[in-house]
């Protein structure tokens, strides 16, 4: 990974990937500051979650700038990758008709944004 750019990863986030991706593919290419605000008025639950991964993102990325003694614009970042995967199943069951049990999967997911400096024109 260039030194231009930086992620963050949150691993098992209690929501489905399918929920998840609805709110990732609204902010996909845009810039932070659009982003978080685009995510701290939606509605849906995984914005939260999302926001709270693209901020360690931006602060990570300030974290490497000021490490190699480069300096990073927060209003210049771009979110380059963002993707939500599959995590384990969590695996429970519910009393169904009869006595039968009735197996029910509680999804979670894994978020990865990536984020670096927009090229300057």
């Amino acid at each position: 990974m260039p030194a231009a750019q930086a992620r963050a990863i949150q691993r098992t986030a209690r929501q489905s990937p399918y929920k998840m991706r609805l709110v990732i593919d609204q902010i996909r290419g845009m810039g932070v500051n659009e982003a978080l605000a685009l995510l701290k008025f939606s509605k849906k639950h995984a914005a939260l979650q999302i926001a709270k991964v693209l901020n360690s993102a931006v602060a990570n990325a300030e974290q490497a700038a000021r490490q190699s003694g480069d300096s990073v614009d927060v209003d210049t970042l771009v979110i380059t990758h963002a993707i939500v995967n599959e995590g384990p199943k969590l695996k429970r069951f519910m009393p169904g008709a009869q006595g039968r049990a009735n197996p029910i999967q509680k999804r979670t997911s894994h978020i990865e944004i990536v984020v670096a400096a927009r090229d300057a024109r």
